[in-house]
């Protein structure tokens, strides 16, 4: 198989690595296409990501791949099954950790249904129960890789208590920060505002029906904000992560109001001032769980409510072997995330 791997930080090399075997609770995998997730692999990438194997490693979580073979005991996985999140396995014999692996041809998907009816410990399985789930056959492949920004942030909104009646702030607009908006609206929420890029403003008021756009780079944003919304915002989701934010963002939340910071860029440096907030502020944890959400996704997308148009162009994905040029493309956002196209 192909692969992309991380040798050295700031970019990849596409290699040729033995194929993985599937044991006998797991499903081979011809890996399809892949997307990027600006918040983990540009921060991979760069070094910066505070989780990374050691190198030379596969990046990439948002692959999804069709069974091929499955071992013996596997029972919930058939030949010809559209799998989320599928990953090559780590290849000690050739010295290749993954970081996830998706940016490979070939994966392994784990039966972690079958792995916990027959008693093995969960250690072994969890973390698969999370990822690996089968999709409808009629979801196209290429769209495929977004369901997992689009679990992720559903089962962290829904946690977060967005709902019928909310106002809701969202500060980025990026991957991340459109589905936040986008599941805010299919959640019944009467007012959504977003604070980003200026050159998305007129795609996304309109696509997303926001109630307020602000260009991030504005001196006072906040100010604008708390005249859409008087009363303040009941939830407010840092989609970026930049320090700074929480103290300029607190003034626009109603007292009693959820924050919650789930980007990852300054990670482990975010700092909130108290006596910046209206009054009570209730701090939302960054937890959130894809298999939660897993159904409700794909009951969104079969009902179209969800456009993967906002997020990439399904029509124009680019090779394997040009990953290099996907991300060049995303550090000088002309695009918000690259689809991978991980077979010829």
């Amino acid at each position: 198989m192909k692969a992309a791997v991380i040798k050295q930080f700031g970019s990849m090399v596409v290699m040729d690595l033995p194929d993985p075997e599937p044991s006998e609770y797991e499903a081979l995998c011809e890996l399809l296409y892949g997307a990027t997730c600006t918040g983990t692999d540009s921060h991979i990438l760069e070094g910066t990501f505070p989780w990374i194997s050691p190198l030379p490693t596969i990046p990439g979580h948002e692959s999804v791949g069709r069974v091929v073979k499955v071992g013996k005991k596997v029972r919930n996985y058939r030949i010809g099954d559209l799998v989320t999140r599928v990953g090559a396995p780590p290849l000690p014999n050739v010295g290749i950790s993954v970081t996830w692996g998706g940016y490979a041809q070939m994966g392994i998907a784990r039966d972690h249904w079958a792995m916990c009816a027959d008693g093995l410990p969960e250690s072994e399985w969890r973390g698969m129960w999370r990822f690996n789930q089968v999709l409808p056959a009629s979801v196209d492949p290429r769209v495929a890789p977004m369901f997992t920004t689009w679990r992720e942030t559903l089962s962290y909104i829904t946690r977060m208590g967005v709902g019928q009646g909310s106002a809701v702030l969202v500060i980025g607009s990026g991957g991340n920060g459109i589905a936040y908006a986008t599941h805010a609206g299919n959640l019944g929420a009467r007012l959504v505002a977003m604070v980003g890029a200026e050159r998305l403003r007129g795609k996304l008021v309109s696509k997303l029906k926001l109630a307020s756009y602000v260009d991030h780079r504005s001196d006072d944003w906040a100010g604008q904000l708390r005249a859409v919304c008087p009363e303040g915002f009941d939830f407010i989701i840092d989609a970026v992560g930049k320090a700074g934010v929480a103290d300029r963002a607190l003034p626009c939340l109603r007292d009693g109001g959820r924050y919650g910071t789930y980007g990852l860029d300054d990670i482990g440096k975010i700092t909130i001032n108290p006596s910046k907030a209206r009054g009570t502020v209730v701090i939302h944890p960054c937890t959130y769980d894809e298999a939660e959400t897993h159904q409700r996704i794909c009951e969104m997308y079969l009902h179209g409510k969800l456009d993967v148009s906002l997020w990439y162009d399904i029509d124009k994905p680019y090779p394997l072997e040009s990953i290099n040029d996907a991300f060049r493309d995303l550090r000088e956002r002309r695009t918000v995330k690259a689809l991978i196209r991980l077979r010829g």
